[in-house]
């Protein structure tokens, strides 16, 4: 088969699954938003990476309402035009796999009708029941705001029509797509190598602190870990910092590791005017930063964005992995934290409730309740055999439900076949 991929970052969630699919012998294209001149295109065996780029920026001025979805048509607009570039060189797809949450796939079944389309169904905002409503201290107050935001769902409206199947990584998020087109969507997660992310007993880690010098940290160590990509309310930020006074006053030899960067990934920036800071990171720090000792906050640690090669060992040193995210697409580190064994402490939101079974494979804790976050994490730093036994359960789950080699990628595989009528 001839396949062709679609996603503005690629590969994405798609890492995987192209060079399987070049493994066996398809012929793998991939359509590659470059953003930048200088972005260093990805090299995945099999794959030939096409890059393109926007032709024009957004209009000044337009109405607030459409900005979304003009970005989402001029992303469309350029895509098109590289593939009519790729069809006018004799390149036929039998199959469409695209990430549509940028738009640039919009109009692909113009250029290859007869192409068989899948996509990759992330997210469907809805006004209620997921992550808009969810945090009345940061709720949108704008009276127009439900009309943007049904405006915002264009975009996955008209893929819905086209696409002639998808593919979504939880139930949970399957489930806020509307009906009939849910029917159409196989649940298949991109998968976690559960083999490379395995316990590690003699781990170790050296950080710089803050007074000056280095502390080298083991597995001997009290370690609390949190991860998002961007520290924001979205992933829980604000209430982690509110627990970590009182955590670090009842835990006087913890060291707390704190990985993301300063940006926003979800939700809206803060106000500086309001907030007094142009960043999360910072708006609570200066909240939380008055209830905690100089000895004691130098015993958190801001690790920014980490590499791959050292966010494993992170991992692999946590005593207590905390995670907590609004209603909203599951963080594929939750699940790497689960693969390495970790005693997770999560926020009793969805789709948390497909990962972790409360006592089961982690504990689960009001998202809003500061207080309970530090008294579930204080009672399993004082329980290593509770701490095992959670961990060992999670990496079990992980490694039956999530493993990339032997559940993800071969029914993704399938999936394709099914999607090019060879299932």
């Amino acid at each position: 088969m001839k396949i062709l991929f679609v996603h503005q970052n690629f590969p994405g969630q798609f890492k995987h699954l192209a060079p399987a699919l070049a493994q066996q012998g398809h012929e793998v294209v991939a359509l590659f938003m470059q953003q930048r001149k200088t972005a260093v295109l990805p090299a995945l065996p099999g794959v030939r990476v096409v890059p393109y780029a926007a032709l024009r920026g957004s209009t000044p001025g337009i109405h607030p309402w459409v900005v979304d979805f003009e970005t989402k048509t001029i992303r469309a607009e350029a895509c098109f035009k590289a593939a009519l570039q790729l069809k006018a060189k004799g390149f036929e797809p039998d199959v469409v796999i695209a990430h549509p949450g940028w738009g640039e796939s919009l109009f692909l079944k113009e250029v290859w009708p007869r192409a068989r389309l899948g996509i990759y169904c992330e997210f469907y905002y809805n006004q209620h029941g997921a992550d808009v409503d969810f945090d009345p201290e940061f709720a949108q107050h704008d009276v127009g705001e439900p009309c943007r935001l049904r405006l915002k769902n264009l975009n996955n409206l008209l893929h819905c029509e086209v696409a002639d199947a998808a593919i979504s990584p939880t139930q949970w998020q399957a489930s806020t797509f509307p009906e009939p087109f849910r029917r159409k969507i196989s649940v298949v997660h991109d998968g976690i190598d559960t083999a490379a992310l395995a316990p590690n007993a003699q781990v170790r880690m050296t950080l710089a602190v803050r007074t000056g010098g280095t502390v080298t940290l083991s597995r001997n160590d009290e370690v609390i870990t949190f991860v998002n990509r961007n520290l924001e309310p979205y992933r829980g930020y604000h209430t982690f910092m509110r627990a970590l006074p009182e955590l670090l006053r009842q835990r006087p030899r913890a060291r707390v590791l704190i990985v993301g960067g300063n940006d926003v990934s979800y939700g809206s920036r803060p106000d500086p005017a309001r907030h007094g800071a142009s960043t999360w990171k910072d708006v609570f720090i200066s909240e939380v930063r008055p209830q905690i000792s100089d000895a004691d906050w130098s015993r958190v640690h801001f690790l920014g964005h980490v590499p791959y090669q050292q966010f494993v060992p992170l991992l692999q040193l946590s005593t207590v992995h905390v995670y907590l995210t609004y209603p909203f697409v599951l963080s594929w580190s939750l699940l790497e934290a689960m693969s390495v064994g970790c005693a997770i402490v999560a926020s009793d939101t969805q789709p948390l409730h497909e990962a972790i079974t409360h006592g089961e494979s982690g504990r689960l804790v009001s998202f809003f309740d500061p207080n309970a976050l530090v008294q579930q994490v204080v009672d399993l730093l004082d329980q290593p055999d509770e701490r095992r036994r959670l961990g060992t359960q999670a990496r079990l789950f992980a490694q039956t439900h999530y493993d990339l080699q032997t559940v993800c990628l071969p029914r993704q595989l399938q999936w394709v076949q099914d999607l090019a009528g060879k299932g």
